[in-house]
């Protein structure tokens, strides 16, 4: 199994059996949280269009709201592809791929604050080569549409494998690698007079043996931070999103977002819309987290696991001052 393979079902499989063990023990104090009866729904994306039953991802939304970016899997994971899709009188038209998305493994799209750039990571050859590894790359936009990808500067590409990458006003990025421990860590580079400073580990509370982050959103003010973690002692079972914010400098502990949008399946990608409006964040609640009361047949089965909720990521947003009010300090 080459490393690529080994990325892939870390991220796409879940954490080991340590991880799993301790998600077991640790999993009381989110389980034991009440529902909040006044908490808005989770609204899902483009039902149909953007949702659909096949496995989709990453959603980033810009700051007028016309315009999606996304992603979806090739199950079982062996190709992701990046697509945009326009708001045309109030729905979200049929997605087109992004023209230089649908060669390689493309993931983890993310728009920088001004909406001009976009990030993500990607397997793709760098200079001719293909180093079997994910570096960020960044496009951007132009007045005909997007440059060519170029590779982001700096340290955030020194790792071995990254995965995810977001920006702040101030240009610090904030990054997912796998360079120090073989788990997935989040990172911070500083932009100091033009030049990204060497990275640096956010600490235990953030990164830790049984810990993979796969995802680290900045929020444009570097005031608060969103993660998609496994193993992390306060959860609900598998990946679930959590919130650290910056006072004064010090990072609180991250704080599990709950169980309005955590769930026993995989809630990860978070992003804030452009507008700032929206939490949009992937889940693949339904076939395996909703408790049956009766066994399936066969056609009750094969139905659900063709349909919608049938496990596979679909695209969700969740106004944002719902989660800053009942997560901040």
């Amino acid at each position: 199994m080459n490393i690529m393979d080994k990325m892939t079902a870390i991220r796409r499989l879940g954490a080991g059996l340590i991880v799993c063990f301790l998600v077991v023990l640790g999993s009381r104090a989110a389980r034991s949280a009440p529902p909040d009866a006044d908490a808005p729904v989770p609204e899902i994306i483009g039902e149909g269009i953007i949702s659909t039953p096949d496995d989709e991802l990453g959603g980033t939304i810009t700051a007028d709201g016309q315009t999606l970016y996304f992603e979806k899997s090739a199950a079982p994971h062996y190709l992701y592809i990046l697509y945009e899709s326009h708001l045309v009188n109030g729905k979200w038209a049929t997605p087109t791929v992004l023209p230089f998305s649908g060669q390689y493994r493309d993931t983890d799209p993310v728009l920088s604050p001004d909406g001009k750039t976009l990030m993500f990571a990607s397997d793709r050859p760098v200079n001719g080569r293909d180093e079997h590894h994910f570096y960020i790359w960044a496009a951007s936009k132009t007045l005909t549409g997007w440059s060519e990808p170029q590779l982001m500067p700096g340290p955030v590409n020194s790792g071995f494998n990254q995965v995810f990458a977001s920006i702040a006003n101030n240009g610090n990025i904030y990054f997912a690698s796998s360079r120090k421990t073989g788990h997935y860590d989040i990172f911070r580079s500083r932009l100091v007079d033009g030049k990204y400073l060497d990275e640096e580990d956010l600490g235990p509370d953030f990164n830790g043996p049984t810990i993979d982050s796969f995802e680290a959103f900045i929020a444009p003010d570097e005031s608060f931070l969103l993660m998609g973690s496994f193993g992390r002692r306060e959860t609900f079972g598998s990946s679930d999103l959590y919130i650290s914010y910056n006072q004064n400098g010090v990072w609180t502990k991250p704080k599990n977002l709950g169980p309005v949008i955590n769930t026993s399946a995989r809630d990860y990608s978070p992003r804030i819309s452009g507008d700032g409006k929206w939490l949009l964040y992937t889940s693949e609640r339904g076939q395996s987290s909703v408790p049956r009361t009766a066994p399936y047949t066969y056609s009750e089965f094969v139905q659900e696991s063709r349909g919608l909720y049938n496990g596979l990521g679909n695209l969700y947003r969740i106004p944002l001052d719902y989660v800053l009010r009942t997560t901040h300090p």
